[in-house]
């Protein structure tokens, strides 16, 4: 179905007050990151009551987001480039670039369509402009022919993490519905060491910092140029709570480790998703038996960092490092679920406040970040590759996503706004936010793979849940 786009409205957003200005630097944490922006889409049904001229819907986000600015006005800054590749935020006020798009199709249309038109519903970003010139956040509000809207957004993964995205949106919406907002943001990035010297290494150098090491190809190929170049597609897939709790319970059953009491406590219901899909990635894509393979996964460390009040977790940049869960398609794919989800846990154990510690402490060491930084733009084939024989599973499970009211109501769905890399994927709360116990599994594969990937996600879950 072909569908019609119009621009009706573009411009820059800027804090409705004056507000610091200067440079902020970045914490190491910033640095590595994905270069790109993500992107994330709510969609709204019109509410019966429904009286807004289309004309007071945009100007009503144009001047909650002014108001909003004021309070997270990093987000209106820009990033520059400093020697070695590192960055720093330019706190300038030049502004969120927000812009209204409509549409003769109906709400269902996209939402049926197959894939989503994602390029028109989420607003685009040039990388071949210089980085001076491209908006940390990029908003698009897109009106359809039934009344119904959608609201998306692209903000710089270098600048805030998803933890930090979701406070800005949740006080951002609190001010266009006019309800009161709640604490601030803690924007001193010295919480996570910005800009200060390594510290001595004391215990903190017995870690071993294998995050940034290559990861393992296809058996036969020396690099993943081949993989890389093969055609893709993406799915959302649906786990029920039952379902989710079956495999919890299979994972636990069947768990393998041994040894200290914290390693035995039960396993989560992300552990076991995770150790699912790895086992069916590994089928799926019909790997050697000594085929070496890894899950990449990132661990909120806000929680495991004391250095300075107030509480860590409204700190409003990059608070997270990835860890690596390990092994052969051989044995994750014989071996009891259990088995996959200690390594999982093995992974995620890892991140303790000494290690973040270590971790920061060794990139403060490195003289040039190039290699470090994931740089890719959507769309194009750069950054790094967690594509076959790996996967790359990001969690937003536990995070406020959903019930975000701009004043219309609450979003009758949500979710990310496309990612077409091999191996990338989302888990995410499913329902309404109504505490339904579901999950939602995005994820991108090739196509080559995909099929078979779904059916064996459904057909492999414990006996008494599959579909």
């Amino acid at each position: 179905m072909l569908m019609k786009f119009v621009v009706r409205n573009s411009c820059l957003v800027q804090p409705a007050e004056p507000t610091w200005s200067g440079s902020m630097p970045l914490s190491e944490l910033d640095q590595i990151g994905v270069f790109g922006h993500t992107p994330t889409i709510y969609y709204y049904r019109p509410p019966q009551d429904w009286a807004a001229p289309p004309r007071r819907i945009f100007e009503t986000l144009r001047s909650s987001l002014s108001k909003a600015l004021v309070i997270f006005y990093p987000l209106a800054g820009r990033l520059r480039w400093l020697p070695g590749s590192r960055l720093e935020l330019d706190c300038n006020g030049v502004g969120v670039q927000l812009t209204e798009v409509e549409c003769a199709a109906t709400l269902d249309d996209i939402r049926d369509s197959d894939p989503p038109e994602y390029s028109h519903l989420v607003p685009q970003v040039n990388y071949s402009t210089p980085l001076p010139e491209i908006p940390i956040l990029l908003v698009q509000i897109t009106k359809f022919r039934c009344g119904g809207v959608s609201l998306s957004w692209n903000v710089s993964h270098v600048a805030v993490d998803g933890t930090s995205n979701l406070h800005f949106l949740s006080e951002w919406a609190a001010l266009a519905r006019g309800a009161p907002t709640g604490p601030p943001p803690v924007l001193d990035r010295r919480f996570l060491r910005a800009g200060e010297r390594p510290a001595a290494s004391g215990r903190r150098s017995e870690f071993v910092h294998d995050t940034f090491d290559p990861q393992p190809v296809v058996i036969g190929e020396i690099n993943d140029a081949g993989e890389r170049g093969k055609e893709t597609t993406v799915a959302l897939l649906k786990l029920t709570a039952a379902q989710v709790e079956d495999l919890k319970r299979e994972a636990n059953r069947s768990r393998v480790d041994g040894g200290s009491a914290a390693v035995k406590r039960p396993y989560t219901k992300y552990e076991s998703i995770v150790a699912h899909m790895w086992q069916c990635a590994c089928k799926a894509r019909r790997h050697a038996a000594a085929q070496p393979t890894a899950v990449r996964i990132c661990v909120n460390v806000r929680k495991h960092v004391r250095r300075l009040p107030p509480p860590p977790r409204k700190y409003f940049g990059n608070a997270i490092v990835d860890v690596f869960a390990k092994g052969r398609s051989g044995e994750i794919t014989a071996a009891p679920l259990g088995h996959a989800a200690a390594r999982v846990r093995e992974a995620i154990d890892m991140v303790t406040e000494d290690y973040v510690e270590s971790m920061i402490d060794y990139l403060k060491g490195m003289k040039d970040f190039s290699q470090l930084q994931d740089i890719k733009a959507p769309g194009t084939n750069g950054g790094t590759f967690y594509g076959n024989p790996n996967l790359r599973v990001t969690s937003w499970l536990g995070l406020p996503l959903h019930g975000l009211d701009f004043g219309w109501g609450k979003e009758i769905s949500m979710g990310p706004g496309g990612d077409d890399c091999d191996g990338n994927s989302l888990v995410i709360s499913g329902g309404d936010g109504d505490g339904d116990g579901s999950v939602m599994v995005g994820l991108c594969l090739q196509v080559a793979c995909m099929e078979d990937f779904k059916k064996l996600f459904y057909e492999d879950l414990p006996l008494n849940s599959r579909l």
